[in-house]
Parts: structure tokens; sequence; C-alpha cells
């Protein structure tokens, strides 16, 4: 099982900065998923800075949430906290 997400910043891009419970901060970049229909609403970009960190991954107001496997997964590592 992959780590779970503790913190998001949502940005004007549609990218998400995610903290990881291992330290690891990371880029989650949404717009290839923002074609699929669970996923329109996110669209709207006052709609997608609404997202906030639940249950170890990003949710939306609507019940929209990924995977945090794929969170974790699919993103670019962009620092890791040294122990």
């Amino acid at each position: 099982m992959n780590p779970r997400v503790t913190q998001a910043v949502c940005h004007n891009d549609f990218t998400i900065t995610l903290t990881f419970a291992n330290g690891e901060c990371r880029q989650f970049d949404t717009r290839p998923y923002l074609d699929y229909p669970v996923f329109q609403s996110l669209k709207n970009p006052g709609y997608f800075q609404c997202g906030t960190v639940a249950h170890g991954t990003v949710v939306w107001p609507g019940e929209e949430d990924f995977c945090p496997d794929t969170l974790y997964l699919e993103s670019e590592v962009l620092e890791r906290e040294v122990a």
C-alpha cells in the first residue's frame, strides 16, 4: 500500500501539491483526468480550489476524489523530508 495524503494545495493550473505520510512532497496534474465525466466539475477553477484532504486522499464537495494510490503513483516528486 502506498502512503496516504496528509496535506494538499490545489493550484489554478489544475495541479495539486501533495504531502504524503512518508514525508514526500509531490505534484499531481489533474488535467489528463478532467475530460472523464466524474471529474467534469473540477474544470471550474473555483470548485477545484475546494479540494481538501479526507481519509488519506483529496476530495471535493460533490464527492469527487482520486484514488490515493493514483495520487502517489502518478505524481512527480518535489522533495522528501530528511529524518
